[in-house]
């Protein structure tokens, strides 16, 4: 919002916090996650490489995918880079979506391959929903961004990112809780069906609140210039 001499900026139009207080909540959750469950990448001798040692190679790119995703998407949500750096913008939107259509389909495959470790058929059919939701919802942002239907775009890849983000929550139930020790399969599909059936759900909440932020933002801007508007015939009349 331009802020005039003589007119106070309304309550309404400052920035969003609430933006920003989420975004420190997911980076508190990733950085927990790297050091709970991700420390074995950089101990060769960690006995989870067993588990792995059937399907690493997957893993690998799955990860690269996944970790690529996880990080570019935040600063999609950056209003300032979205409005002054379009080009920007729609490259870092193109690895996100890159990253989904590579780490959807491997993870289907690696926890196909995981049925031999001990994986239920009902994990992987988990998994084929999980991966397609999230491949759906970053297909249908996608679409919209080409048809330049920004807000639809917009509301689609906050869905999106709201399914990625599963990788995380699971993962911190399950360490925060305590019951991802000692490992239970069932356990562990029973938090990933919640967390993955609530997803979608959380993403439409954020989209309610961001579109509530916009529309306050909206009215804080028409008010200001309606107060401007007289000033400025008054200090031309004069």
């Amino acid at each position: 919002m331009t802020i005039t001499r003589g007119v106070m900026p309304a309550p309404a139009a400052r920035q969003f916090p609430m933006k920003y207080l989420v975004f420190t909540a997911i980076a508190a959750m990733t950085a927990y996650v790297l050091y709970h469950n991700e420390r074995f990448l950089i101990d060769p001798a960690h006995p989870i490489w067993n588990h792995y040692e059937p399907f690493k190679w997957w893993l690998l790119p799955h990860g690269l995918a996944g970790a690529c995703a996880l990080l570019l998407a935040p600063l999609q949500f950056a209003e300032g880079l979205r409005r002054r750096h379009t080009t920007l913008h729609r490259t870092i939107g193109t690895f996100y979506i890159i990253g989904v259509f590579i780490l959807g389909p491997l993870g289907l495959y690696i926890q196909y391959l995981d049925e031999a470790q001990g994986a239920a058929r009902s994990f992987t059919v988990e998994t084929i929903i999980q991966s397609s939701t999230l491949m759906i919802t970053t297909a249908i942002g996608l679409y919209f961004a080409l048809k330049r239907q920004f807000t639809y775009h917009r509301q689609w890849m906050i869905r999106s990112y709201a399914v990625a983000l599963t990788f995380i929550e699971i993962r911190v139930i399950l360490g925060v809780s305590g019951l991802d020790d000692p490992f239970d399969w069932h356990i562990l599909e029973t938090v990933v069906w919640s967390c993955v059936a609530a997803s979608v759900l959380i993403g439409d909440i954020a989209n309610q609140l961001y579109e509530g932020h916009l529309a306050r933002l909206r009215t804080a801007t028409a008010n200001a210039r309606a107060v401007e508007r007289p000033m400025r015939i008054a200090a031309a009349g004069g």
